[in-house]
């Protein structure tokens, strides 16, 4: 089974900034997107930001030019670095794995992979 684990959640004050990671671990996989999305109280959860196998990212025009997302394919690990955060950031971000791992030799089956997420909180 394939696990996604993040961490680097915690409480800041606006202005500041904090870098999450998540890293993907069990089984045999390929990964071609990676993401985070973040949920706040109240709210439905929502793309933050995403990035492809080919490096190409994408971001939601609330987070542009603030937030910046990487991975490091050798470690299966994607991060997001946020910057000059607000109160409105605060959210449970999770981290998503798209693709696809093998079920057995020759078998392959698509991959939706979650965390568990991880909190954020800003303070004004």
């Amino acid at each position: 089974q394939v696990q996604l684990v993040e961490s680097g959640g915690g409480l800041v004050q606006a202005g500041g900034s904090l870098r999450l990671s998540c890293a993907a671990s069990g089984g045999i996989f390929a990964i071609n997107i990676m993401g985070w999305y973040r949920q706040a109280p109240g709210k439905e959860r929502e793309l933050v930001a995403t990035i492809n196998s080919g490096d190409s990212t994408n971001y939601a025009d609330s987070v542009k030019g603030r937030f910046t997302i990487s991975r490091d394919n050798a470690k299966n690990t994607v991060y997001l670095q946020m910057n000059s955060l607000k109160p409105e950031d605060t959210a449970v971000y999770y981290c998503n794995a798209d693709g696809s791992f093998r079920l057995r030799l020759g078998e392959w089956d698509a991959l939706d992979a979650w965390g568990q997420g991880t909190l954020v909180t800003v303070s004004s």
